[in-house]
C-alpha cells in the first residue's frame, strides 16, 4: 500500500479537484432540487460507482484506450451525449421521472436514478481521461497489489466527493421542501432537470479532449 505521506498528498489533490464545480456537482445539484435529497444521493452513489469502474480501468490499463485509440474517445462521447439527451426527452415525457409538483423520490425507481448516476459517469471520457492523468502518479507498483491500490484511491475520492457533495444535496434539497411545500403542479422542476440533462449532453457533444 501507498505510505501515508502518498495518501495524504492524493487527499489533497482530492480536495483541490472536487471543490471545483463540475458536471457531476451540477447533475447531483440538479437532482436534489427537483427530485429531493434521496435522489441527490443515489445519483452521489452511481457516480462513485462509476468512479471504481473508471480506477479499476486504470489499474488494468484499459484506460488507454482513449489514447491509443482516439477514434474510441469519440465512440463513448458521443454515446454518452446522446444517453444525456435521451434522458432530457425521457424527464419531459415522463411523470414517473420527476413526478408532477415534485413527486416523492418513493415513487421513482431508485435503481433508474443509480444507474443514471453510474451511466453519465462511465460515458463520459474526460472521467477517464482524468483517472488515467491522476492515478498513476500514486501507485506505486512495488507497494503490492496495483488493484488494491487504484481502489483504495477511489475510496478516498469518492470519501472526499461524499463531503462535498453532500453538503450540495443538504442545500439544494432545502428548496426542493420549499418548493414542494407550496403544493402546487408546477412542471417547472422537470424542465430544470431536462434542461441540465440537455446541456450536459451538448456541452459533452462539442467538448474536445483538451
Amino acid at each position: 500500500m501507498p505510505d501515508f505521506s502518498t495518501l495524504m498528498l492524493f487527499f489533497a489533490a482530492c480536495v483541490g479537484l472536487t471543490i471545483m464545480p463540475g458536471p457531476d456537482m451540477l447533475l447531483i445539484a440538479s437532482r436534489s432540487v427537483s427530485q429531493g435529497k434521496a435522489a441527490g444521493f443515489l445519483t452521489y452513489a452511481g457516480i462513485a460507482a462509476g468512479c471504481y469502474c473508471h480506477a479499476l480501468l486504470v489499474a488494468f490499463g484499459l484506460a488507454q484506450l482513449f489514447v491509443l485509440v482516439p477514434v474510441a474517445y469519440d465512440v463513448v462521447r458521443i454515446a454518452g451525449a446522446a444517453y444525456l439527451l435521451y434522458l432530457a426527452w425521457q424527464t419531459l415525457r415522463s411523470n414517473d421521472t420527476t413526478g408532477e409538483a415534485q413527486a416523492p423520490v418513493a415513487r421513482i425507481r431508485k435503481r433508474r436514478i443509480f444507474s443514471q448516476g453510474l451511466l453519465t459517469n462511465l460515458l463520459n471520457p474526460k472521467v477517464a481521461l482524468f483517472m488515467l492523468a491522476l492515478l498513476p502518479q500514486f501507485l506505486l507498483p512495488e507497494a503490492g497489489s496495483v488493484v488494491l491500490q487504484a481502489l483504495v484511491l477511489a475510496t478516498i475520492l469518492n470519501v472526499v466527493g461524499l463531503v462535498v457533495n453532500g453538503a450540495i444535496i443538504l442545500s439544494s434539497s432545502h428548496l426542493y421542501r420549499r418548493l414542494a411545500g407550496k403544493g402546487t403542479g408546477s412542471k417547472g422542476p422537470r424542465y430544470f432537470l431536462a434542461t441540465i440533462f440537455a446541456g450536459l449532453a451538448l456541452r459533452l457533444a462539442f467538448d474536445s479532449r483538451d
